[in-house]
């Protein structure tokens, strides 16, 4: 037999019998996707033996460091607003690597502009259900997690210091076509060179550039973390005693 006459769904028991004008096939189709539902992920994967979380707010150790953050607006791939704010996090060790790039690239009239930083769990999951198929090779399985949900991934390009409009780059932020890639070999002679700048001073410090987002960095120690999903508001300001002005 099949299936019993009744299962539990949620922690209530449910019955099959509203099932019966249904062809058998569509009844079994009908109570997979009832299972499914029943016992989707609602919270990140669990990892032992990890680093504590040491999130430290960019623009507290720094405040010429831009934030772009299109999350916490409407012009984003999933057109809302899916952060609260426009704030940006990482975990210390790479927080402080972004600000030494950024004071190298200040002696050149140039910043860094931060698009997004520590991302909770839940919102790698909501990426994921809105993506296309086609599109899920940009947005990481909530499965296994993010590097962002790290704390340990930073997006991110170059702005003018005198202008405050972001250089030249081969695509804008989240733009998921070809031209995204850091590899890509269709841009102009000056965005090529831009990307290859950012790309170098990212690598020299730690951070390894992502295979399909030339905007999108990852830090070396990132396995040491888990997967958080720690609301922005629930993180404390713990960068107070680092925090620098120039």
């Amino acid at each position: 037999m099949l299936f019993e006459n009744n299962f539990q769904l949620n922690g209530r028991s449910r019955s099959l019998s509203g099932f019966a004008g249904l062809p058998l096939f569509a009844a079994a189709a009908l109570c997979l996707i009832l299972f499914t539902a029943a016992f989707a992920q609602d919270a990140p994967p669990k990892e032992d033996n990890k680093r504590e979380a040491d999130l430290v707010e960019l623009t507290k150790l720094n405040n010429t460091i831009k934030l772009d953050i299109r999350y916490a607006r409407t012009d984003n791939f999933t057109g809302k607003a899916v952060y609260p704010e426009a704030r940006a996090f990482l975990q210390r060790d790479a927080a402080e690597a972004v600000i030494r790039v950024h004071e190298l690239l200040k002696k050149e009239g140039l910043g860094i502009v931060i698009f997004d930083g520590y991302r909770p769990w839940r919102i790698t999951k909501l990426f994921w259900e809105v993506v296309r198929e086609d599109q899920k090779k940009f947005v990481a399985d909530p499965a296994k997690g993010s590097k962002h949900n790290r704390g340990c991934a930073v997006d991110l390009s170059i702005y003018d210091l005198k202008t405050g409009k972001l250089i030249p780059m081969p695509s804008d932020f989240d733009e998921f076509t070809e031209r995204a890639s850091p590899d890509y070999q269709g841009g102009s002679a000056e965005e090529t060179a831009n990307r290859e700048k950012l790309r170098r001073l990212m690598e020299s410090e730690g951070f390894t550039v992502n295979p399909n987002e030339w905007w999108h960095f990852d830090y070396k120690d990132w396995p040491q973390y888990a997967i958080y999903d720690i609301p922005f508001s629930d993180i404390q300001g713990s960068s107070k005693k680092s925090e620098k002005k120039h």
